[in-house]
């Protein structure tokens, strides 16, 4: 697939390789120099090394061949059921696990772990998501943890999409983010797509916008340094929640794609990932019917960050009095 994009004038001069590995997050550096020294990737149709410095204007042209799946197989990693019957699993989702294979993931996915567990079960998992997506009716970013829900009949996927596309499902999100806004509580509505300059990411800079809408509400403010807030998406577009708190002027914590490296650390504290936690998820459950509720407290690192940024606001009061 042939890719061609230009450099805007923000960029600061560094070498192509280390640019690529920034954008494209699914090739690693040792993938994408090989791209580079076999001439599938050039800087204005020309030839170029790794260490090429790029500069703003350059034209990028990439010509990364398609990567063929390898067989999937089940893989022994662990779980978190939070409920299972014949019809649907529910989970919770650690940060740092890919749902889906894709290029440069094709193992040590969820997908990988579920089919793991359905082998060693003796139970069903829908095939509605084709080979590479069974049973997912949704998705979360690999660093977002939190509940999902899996569906092990075709059935019972078509009954979740359903309430998907409608709207009907109970979701909560909870996040850190960079600053305090001025409202306790707001409705954000942004129409966003795929980014037309940076095929990564989304924004309302697209071809294609989308309307997208995100209550959000502020559970706690940590002085003005960060606040702790509680998310009701009411659309559920790719990166929606990302993208809107950044749209408001405060990222989430731990999220360099869209608020930069000055919200990956508070005051010398590193900040471990993307500060989003899926806290909620109600569905009308396919067979019975029966609205079911799940819901999973704070994740160890989140609660850790929070600690250190109480403990900063309190060292900071005791120094200023």
């Amino acid at each position: 697939m042939i890719t061609e994009f230009i450099i805007t004038s923000g960029e600061q001069p560094k070498r192509l390789d280390v640019f690529l590995v920034n954008r494209e997050r699914d090739i690693s550096r040792s993938a994408l120099q090989r791209l580079i020294e076999h001439g599938r990737i050039r800087i204005n149709d020309q030839l170029v090394k790794p260490s090429q410095k790029i500069k703003p204007g350059d034209k990028i042209t990439m010509d990364v061949p398609k990567a063929e799946p390898l067989e999937l197989k089940g893989e022994a990693i662990p779980l978190e059921i939070l409920f299972e019957d014949d019809h649907l699993l529910v989970l919770n989702k650690p940060a740092g696990i890919v749902v889906h294979p894709a290029p440069g993931n094709w193992s040590g996915t969820l997908v990988n772990a579920l089919l793991h567990h359905f082998q060693t079960s003796g139970g069903t998992i829908s095939t509605i998501g084709g080979k590479e997506r069974p049973g997912l009716v949704h998705r979360l970013d690999k660093e977002t943890s939190g509940v999902m829900v899996i569906a092990k009949t075709d059935q019972a996927h078509r009954h979740l999409a359903a309430q998907f596309k409608q709207h009907t499902i109970t979701r909560v999100y909870e996040a850190l983010i960079w600053g305090t806004p001025k409202k306790g509580h707001g409705l954000i509505q942004l129409a966003i797509g795929r980014d037309s300059k940076e095929r990564k990411k989304f924004s309302a800079r697209t071809a294609r916008p989308k309307a997208s809408e995100t209550e959000y509400e502020v559970d706690h403010r940590f002085g003005r340094l960060a606040a702790h807030v509680l998310l009701y998406p009411r659309t559920g577009r790719t990166h929606q929640l990302r993208v809107h708190l950044a749209s408001l002027g405060h990222p989430i914590l731990g999220d360099p794609a869209y608020g930069g490296r000055k919200v990956c650390e508070v005051n010398g504290h590193e900040i471990p990932r993307v500060m989003l936690h899926a806290k909620t998820l109600g569905f009308h459950h396919p067979s019975t019917g029966e609205m079911q509720q799940y819901a999973m407290p704070s994740p160890s690192d989140m609660e850790q960050v929070m600690w250190e940024l109480d403990h900063m606001i309190q060292r900071k009061c005791a120094g200023e009095t």
